[in-house]
């Protein structure tokens, strides 16, 4: 084969010393153990949890390129690596009758010729022992020769692509992998059909290409399209990026019919009676399976087509590749952050409207706390103040989704914060928390499409999100804020602080000091300046103490009121911030998570596609070494 894939080589008589010296350094056989490596490496990656998940076609493109790597690292771990020369072809193009032409007529002696084939048939060379064949390989026909010149080759007839029995086309897609070489072989009638073009189309960038036009005795005529049939395949695979094909014109049954019983194609002894028709190159195809794939020519297609194979991986795993979402995930979050706020400004005013018709008990228990404060007859005056006018403020029997008893229960002396929130909390959620709960992922997913983020990475952590005991989050949350602002306003901070304390400080001392200074002005007059006084007159220092307690207790509704409205303001601050930060710490965090685990896998793909580019690198050392160009397009 000639620099520019042609045949015959310009210089046929080379000293093959020259090239056989570079070949003292097993390449291949040292490369199999990396071939072996990125095949387990892809394995596990395949088996792996992917985040980034992979399409069904990228998927099965990886796990086919994985036992083609697999195969290839067996293929390799041999000192003279085996060259698997497939014949691929329609129904009726000759691909049997051209396999028992190469065979001298030994295999349509054992009775294989037969019009359509249906069972591969596999001719390999008696030095070859069978296990070393590949296991796709063993299953099929076997056939032996004794010819020096395909001792590392290996020929295979294939099932008709075209068949229309569907396990003939099956056999043919499990052999494909195997082959180093595809001999497509076509005829007058079929050199272009769409099916074989097709399937060339698809394996052409993962093995090595020849071509031969077969009955060329029928090929004189031109085609449809003005040009000779080699002709126009030669168009064909030029627009295809084959800048030299190799394509050979035979007429495979005349060598059947005329070869010597014990001549064999291209050997000196064989001849024929009659001549094939003009430009006819059958023994030429003999003398390039024989003499043209030299040894060097077999190490460099075999490192070509894993070097093709390791494209093709690279290419998948690029395409399988995350992609880089840590802005779209930041953009995500600011605008997950607004949607959430809005959510927990509507969840505040759904759970305080379950505790509207509580004002009254909520303002008891209130004033109760801080009436806890205050001494001495302050307090008493505050205690039945209180009793007074909260009569009737029994919880139980008022909130409509607890359970009711038969026989009247009162009110507890203490009231347990807690249940009563917690029963507020479950009736608000099965009225219309649990419903905006599950709308709101759809939400949130919708916003995240519009950022650009893919929203399948964030379908299953945001239903997983929304599915969390929101429930018992709410309330929780509705317990510790209205036990925050009830601490607030029993002990507040700051001048409110201030002005309490100096408040209970007055109310506890003012009435005692009022009734004790009314006590001793009344006995001032009575001992000192003679009045006389009735008993209406012992009733001035209570009168006088309560006086100034209801004055007090004025000046506390003023400056310190506990007012439902006052309390419902800074009660609803507090607990939307509260639910806000529940919702974001649920939420914010996945689109931020997903991205981070898409980097992870990121750093997993491109160690891995390092890896590839590397054992890349070291084949085509093995590919320049010899001239195969011809073989493959651009």
């Amino acid at each position: 084969m000639g620099a520019d894939g042609s045949w015959p080589p310009e210089n046929p008589t080379h000293p093959p010393s020259m090239m056989e010296a570079t070949l003292s350094e097993p390449l291949l056989r040292t490369l199999s153990p990396a071939l072996a490596d990125l095949g387990r490496s892809l394995r596990a990656w395949l088996d792996g949890k992917h985040r980034y998940p992979l399409s069904a076609l990228v998927r099965a493109n990886l796990e086919g390129m994985a036992t083609d790597l697999r195969r290839q690292a067996e293929a390799l771990q041999m000192e003279k690596p085996l060259l698997v020369i497939m014949l691929m072809g329609g129904t009726g193009v000759g691909k049997s009758t051209l396999l028992n032409a190469l065979a001298g007529g030994s295999i349509a002696q054992a009775s294989f010729a037969r019009p359509t084939t249906r069972d591969p048939v596999v001719y390999y060379h008696q030095s070859i022992q069978p296990h070393r064949l590949d296991p796709a390989l063993q299953h099929c026909k076997l056939v032996v020769n004794d010819r020096p010149g395909l001792e590392q080759k290996i020929l295979v007839d294939t099932p008709d692509l075209d068949s229309n029995d569907l396990a003939n086309r099956e056999k043919l897609m499990q052999l494909l992998p195997v082959a180093d070489i595809v001999l497509y072989v076509g005829s007058q009638e079929k050199y272009h059909d769409k099916l074989g073009w097709e399937l060339f189309l698809q394996q052409r960038q993962r093995r090595a290409f020849a071509f031969v036009l077969n009955k060329w005795d029928r090929c004189q005529r031109e085609s449809t399209t003005g040009l000779a049939p080699d002709q126009d395949l030669l168009k064909d695979l030029e627009e295809e990026g084959f800048q030299n094909p190799l394509l050979f014109r035979t007429y495979a049954q005349f060598w059947v019919d005329h070869i010597q019983r014990d001549g064999k194609p291209g050997e000196p002894g064989a001849s024929a009676t009659g001549a094939p028709v003009p430009g006819e190159q059958f023994q030429e195809l003999v003398r390039w399976l024989e003499l043209g794939l030299t040894r060097l020519e077999i190490e460099a297609i075999k490192a070509r087509g894993v070097g093709q194979l390791l494209y093709h991986l690279q290419q998948g795993m690029e395409a399988a590749r995350p992609p880089d979402l840590e802005a779209e995930a930041e953009k995500t979050r600011e605008a997950w952050s607004k949607i959430l706020a809005e959510e927990a400004r509507t969840n505040a005013t759904v759970l305080l409207a379950t505790l509207e018709p509580y004002q009254k008990e909520i303002e008891h228990h209130f004033a109760i706390e801080r009436q806890r404060h205050f001494r001495g007859i302050m307090g008493t005056y505050l205690h039945w103040f209180h009793r007074l006018r909260y009569a009737g403020s029994t919880l139980r029997d008022r909130i409509p989704f607890m359970p009711k008893l038969a026989t009247p229960v009162h009110a507890p002396k203490e009231w347990d914060l807690a249940a009563f929130t917690r029963a507020c909390s479950q009736a608000a959620s099965e009225r219309h928390l649990d419903a905006r709960g599950r709308a709101l992922a759809n939400h949130l997913q919708v916003e995240a499409d519009k950022e650009g983020f893919p929203v399948h990475l964030l379908a299953e952590p945001t239903d997983a999100a929304a599915k969390l005991d929101w429930r018992a989050r709410y309330s929780q949350a509705l317990v510790e804020v209205l036990e925050r602002v009830e601490h607030d306003w029993a002990k507040p901070r700051g001048v409110r602080r201030v002005l309490q304390n100096t408040i209970i400080f007055l109310a506890d001392w003012l009435p005692l000091l009022a009734f004790g200074g009314m006590g001793t002005v009344l006995l001032w007059q009575y001992f000192m300046e003679g009045r006389e006084f009735g008993w209406n007159h012992l009733l001035l220092p209570p009168m006088v103490a309560l006086l100034v307690m209801i004055l007090l207790h004025v000046f506390i509704a003023i400056f310190l009121p506990l007012r439902w409205q006052a309390i419902r303001s800074e009660f609803e601050h507090q607990l939307e911030d509260r639910l806000k930060d529940e919702l974001e710490s649920a939420y914010c965090k996945l689109p931020g998570e997903v991205a981070r685990a898409m980097v992870d896998e990121q750093k997993q793909v491109d160690k891995f596609l390092g890896d590839i580019r590397e054992v890349s690198g070291w084949l085509s050392e093995r590919e320049q070494a010899a001239s195969i160009a011809g073989l493959y397009g651009k």
